[in-house]
């Protein structure tokens, strides 16, 4: 979905990076009053990128999960919440055993309302000493996002009984978060 789609419906969009987007997708999808999450990249200085591109570590792109959410049912605050959660964001382009710029972890952000939003979630989180060490996350206004290749779409719920990675590092996740 287009921004200017999402916004013509009364929808809102946000864009984040939380490391792998299988992860950060099976997580948010799953929260009433999301509408949509499509996986791609966002952040980088290459037209058009792949998935092979991206795992150079040369394209600067993020792998991101681009959400369009129904304000009326769910604010960015909460939305922020369980991405906090989902997620490390005190670790520096690495979350586990994925490592390089494109797993950082980032808010890109559609209006300067959403900017401070971001910014006002990290402060709340740092201040609240969940984690031992400060957020590293990347408040970023939104740039290009580049919808990623067809088989990365949910790809969870598609192959959490035939992939390992499903079963070892999403689906503790979703059972951490009381989601499955």
């Amino acid at each position: 979905m287009q921004e200017g789609t999402a916004a013509a419906k009364g929808m809102n969009l946000v864009t984040l990076g939380g490391g792998c987007f299988w992860c950060t997708e099976a997580v948010i999808e799953r929260l009433e009053g999301v509408t949509e999450v499509v996986s791609g990249y966002m952040g980088g200085h290459v037209e058009n990128p792949t998935y092979e591109q991206i795992c150079t570590k040369t394209t600067g792109h993020a792998e991101v999960i681009q959400v369009t959410f129904d304000p009326a049912k769910i604010k960015l605050e909460e939305i922020l919440d369980v991405f906090w959660q989902a997620h490390d964001p005190t670790t520096l382009n690495r979350q586990g055993a994925d490592v390089g710029p494109q797993y950082r972890s980032v808010i890109f952000f559609h209006s300067p309302e959403q900017k401070n939003v971001a910014m006002q979630s990290k402060a709340s989180l740092d201040a609240s000493k969940v984690y031992e060490y400060p957020a590293v996350t990347e408040i970023s206004e939104a740039s290009k996002f580049w919808v990623a290749e067809d088989y990365h779409q949910n790809y969870y719920d598609l192959n959490k009984e035939k992939n390992p990675y499903c079963r070892v590092v999403i689906s503790p996740k979703l059972k951490k978060l009381g989601m499955e």
